[in-house]
């Protein structure tokens, strides 16, 4: 299944050649920190010297989870359908930060119950939830599949359209029960290290959702792959999310990887085709206390750490004018020579 997603590692030999560009700008060597770093990933992701970004979009996966019915978050399932809603009238966070920045928006409906109107909503669900994994699958091996499919043909879609960078998002109550226990799963590690408030539950509501998943874990304990792990206990919205991700580094795009729900996905994504990473960059770090520790797992270190706990792709959104500086200055600060500085220490 995965052979489609062939992968290609980034050049090294053109990082050379990027560094020594960026180490003749106007500046002391290494003053520009994340961002030079950022710099020569772009241009090793684009193979150039002269990188820049075309028809930058966002796209928001969007699904329901059977396990919201074990009382794991804050909101009712309604919710999703709800804020699927607010996406298509522009009011949502991401909206406003996509609106404010220029991203093109796509909003992709995976497997929502229940939606009022398609309008303005890409269509391709798998199911209208998946089932509670409590004591059973999430999904299908052969839904998992499908769902994959349907982030990797948006991402096509997206290339042939003539964009080079995506961030991707996503909406889903429960989804972060689903990422906890995917991260769980994927790293061999307890749940409670990996369970956070999500929404916003009380002491309470998170002392049962690490109940929920200590048991979800327990009847799916086993040696699995990551593969495996997402049709067990992913959401449809995340596996889109992985199939994106993949896709996008097939077709050698840049990857905003957004909060721990998207970071999540960049964790199975990258355990199926390791050279995925290269082509990620992490957004930032979330308030989600498992975040940080999946950013370390990712070997990830986040451009932004705001406290934001919202998802939607709100924090790649956010990050991305670092994304586009990072380019600019490369393509356009003055060099050493051009500018007529002395490069020689007093």
């Amino acid at each position: 299944m995965h052979n489609k997603f062939v992968i290609e590692a980034l050049d090294s030999g053109l990082a050379e050649a990027l560094k020594n560009k960026i180490n003749l700008k106007t500046k002391p060597q290494g003053s520009l920190g994340q961002l030079e770093d950022l710099a020569c990933q772009i241009g090793q992701i684009q193979s150039t010297l002269e990188p820049e970004i075309r028809k930058p979009k966002m796209i928001v996966f969007a699904a329901d989870h059977g396990i919201a019915s074990e009382g794991v978050s804050a909101y009712p399932q309604a919710v999703t359908a709800q804020m699927v809603q607010n996406f298509v009238n522009g009011g949502a966070a991401v909206n406003v930060f996509c609106r404010q920045h220029r991203l093109d928006f796509e909003i992709v409906d995976v497997g929502v119950a229940e939606l009022l109107s398609e309008e303005g909503i890409e269509c391709c669900k798998v199911a209208p939830s998946t089932q509670s994994f409590l004591t059973g699958d999430a999904m299908s091996q052969a839904q998992c599949i499908q769902a994959i499919e349907v982030g990797a043909e948006r991402v096509a879609q997206a290339a042939r359209e003539g964009s080079n960078l995506l961030a991707f998002g996503e909406m889903g109550i429960a989804n972060t029960a689903s990422a906890a226990a995917l991260m769980a799963g994927c790293l061999q590690l307890d749940v409670a290290e990996c369970v956070g408030r999500g929404t916003g539950l009380d002491d309470q509501g998170l002392q049962h959702k690490v109940t929920v998943l200590e048991q979800a874990l327990k009847h799916h304990q086993g040696d699995h792959s990551a593969q495996q792990w997402l049709a067990k206990v992913g959401g449809f919205e995340i596996a889109a999310m992985v199939g994106a991700m993949l896709e996008a580094a097939h077709r050698r795009m840049v990857i905003l990887v957004d909060g721990f729900i998207c970071s999540s996905a960049a964790l199975v994504a990258s355990q199926i085709n390791p050279l995925v990473k290269q082509y990620m960059v992490f957004c930032h770090q979330s308030a989600e206390q498992a975040h940080q520790r999946l950013l370390k797992a990712l070997g990830a270190k986040a451009l932004l750490d705001l406290s934001l706990r919202l998802g939607e792709g709100s924090g790649a959104a956010l990050a991305y004018p670092l994304v586009c500086s990072a380019v600019h200055f490369l393509k356009e600060m003055a060099s050493f020579d051009s500018a007529g500085v002395s490069r020689e220490h007093s």
